[in-house]
């Protein structure tokens, strides 16, 4: 395959491609439903794009290590910085900082061929120095990347004239897709160690001005080596954590552009002729992580109790507003090449709960479950609906509502029971690495299960499909009875913008708002 086309490795090439061609079809990835007129055919160049999103904190920062919020990912991740390899709306891989890239026959060597002749904003030019070090960056001894987890696949990597050789400890099929995650955008070396700090990136912005959690400025940067990409003028990102005020600044046209749409309004927003919904179905899920290694969540059965004393159904239906489907407690939706369809389904079961309450010694069950929603929109409401479920299970819930400023931060992680979300990962590999592996930077219910992570390894370097198709099964099937994480629903990307700002209606599912690359990729209408 030429370079142009992106995807040039040898022997995993068919599988590959035949990986990425069922990521993106699979469960209909691309259903991109409008309200409003029809897309604008033609880019246009200038303006300047407004976007509020829902979440972020003063703690914000250019290590791109850290990111965990919507602030920070869509600002930087998507307008200041590239990857090596890109994620298209397909769900297939097409080169970016990368043109191309092979395996060797076993899979544990990847060697990509960089682009020539990049320059990073303050005009040192892109080479094999830079991956080294932002790799180094994420996998540093005292590193709190959450990349960091992603990574412990990778021994060593090294230059090898314009190309970079990444060394693996055993084989990966898909290790170009590790490359895709929105942390491990190239940084500039600076005497052999990754340049976070000053901002400079490879991407279509340049940073203005950076009030980290509060607002962030971006200009065009001219230089941009992309054809067709970074039409706006500049940007600016806001960050409005109430979904009523996030809505009214798009009613009034403070801004151009929401994400997280508070699901409640969505028929409201549709009434109005100058507003385009964005509704797009792939990977995004909402969990409830119970910490494994604290009491009461130490007992499987207490663990089980609480997911058969929830009603999905009526979740989807009311907090979602039909926006999504039923989750199974594990990540992998149907949207995934190796989502097991023959596990079965999990129903509201009161009796089976208070079963398992009574087996656990734990009848009269109290336990707290923090919640705001900065975790995800209607986060409060599915919670208070959660308590109503329990209670016919005999579960005395308590809903604690925390501000939505600094949620990540003080209660994520922190809490015993808490909301979350997550907007799914290209491949089972990367999504299961990045949360449930025992060393994963992201494990947020401390899950620990030497079973499941032995199939982690184990499949991530199966060459042969049917039994990374078994392995995969039987993690979900793990998840899902002895897991500690409550997952009960899967959401659609709903994003609302006004008639100002058009896209051409092919969004990307592998992340909120054009898999966070709203700002370079659409334009002023």
């Amino acid at each position: 395959m030429s370079e142009n086309s992106g995807n040039g490795f040898s022997l995993t090439r068919r599988s590959l491609l035949k990986g990425t061609v069922a990521t993106g079809l699979i469960g209909g990835l691309s259903p991109v439903a409008f309200s409003g007129t029809a897309q604008a055919a033609e880019p246009k160049k200038g303006g300047i794009i407004k976007v509020a999103v829902s979440s972020g904190n003063t703690t914000d920062s250019t290590d791109p290590g850290l990111w965990a919020e919507a602030f920070t990912m869509i600002g930087f991740s998507g307008a200041v910085y590239n990857n090596l390899v890109e994620i298209n709306d397909k769900g297939e891989l097409i080169p970016e900082l990368a043109v191309s890239w092979e395996a060797s026959p076993d899979a544990k060597e990847w060697t990509f061929k960089l682009r020539n002749g990049i320059e990073f904003h303050h005009g040192k030019v892109f080479g094999a120095e830079d991956v080294i070090a932002t790799i180094r960056h994420h996998q540093g001894e005292d590193s709190k990347s959450a990349a960091k987890g992603l990574l412990t696949e990778v021994e060593n990597v090294r230059a090898d004239g314009n190309n970079v050789v990444f060394e693996l400890k055993g084989g990966n099929a898909d290790f170009p897709y590790v490359l895709t995650d929105f942390h491990l955008v190239m940084l500039p070396s600076k005497d052999g160690v990754a340049d976070w700090k000053s901002g400079h990136g490879t991407g279509g912005y340049k940073i203005k001005h950076f009030e980290p959690g509060v607002r962030l400025e971006l200009v065009r940067n001219d230089n941009y080596w992309k054809e067709g990409r970074a039409h706006f003028d500049g940007a600016e990102v806001l960050v409005i954590a109430d979904d009523t005020a996030r809505i009214n600044a798009l009613m009034t046209g403070e801004v151009d552009l929401i994400n997280r749409v508070n699901l409640k309004a969505v028929h409201l927003l549709k009434r109005n002729p100058n507003v385009v919904i964005d509704n797009v179905t792939g990977r995004q899920h909402y969990t409830f992580p119970m910490m494994m290694d604290r009491v009461p969540y130490k007992n499987n059965d207490v663990r089980l109790a609480i997911k058969y004393a929830v009603d999905r159904e009526a979740l989807v239906k009311t907090a979602l507003k039909g926006y999504g489907m039923v989750g199974n407690d594990h990540p992998i939706s149907p949207a995934y090449k190796f989502y097991n369809k023959d596990l079965p389904q999990r129903p509201y079961d009161p009796d089976q709960a208070k079963f398992h309450l009574k087996k656990a010694n734990e009848v009269g069950l109290q336990i707290r479950l923090h919640v705001s929603d900065a975790a995800f929109s209607g986060a409060t409401n599915a919670a208070v609906m959660i308590k109503e479920h329990m209670s016919k299970a005999g579960i005395d819930l308590h809903v604690v509502r925390a501000p939505s400023d600094g949620f990540w931060n003080d209660v994520w992680m922190k809490e015993s029971f808490c909301a979350s979300y997550y907007f799914g990962r290209p491949t089972e590999d990367s999504m299961l690495s990045l949360v449930y592996a025992e060393n994963a930077s992201w494990n947020e219910s401390h899950f620990k299960h030497d079973k499941f992570n032995q199939l982690l390894t184990a499949a991530r370097s199966e060459l042969d499909e049917e039994k990374r198709r078994s392995m995969y099964y039987e993690m979900q099937s793990i998840l899902s009875n002895e897991g500690s994480t409550l997952m009960p629903m899967f959401g659609n990307f709903v994003s609302a913008r006004t008639k100002k700002i058009a896209n051409d209606g092919k969004l990307s599912s592998n992340a909120e708002l054009d898999g966070l690359r709203v700002i370079e990729r659409w334009w002023q209408a």
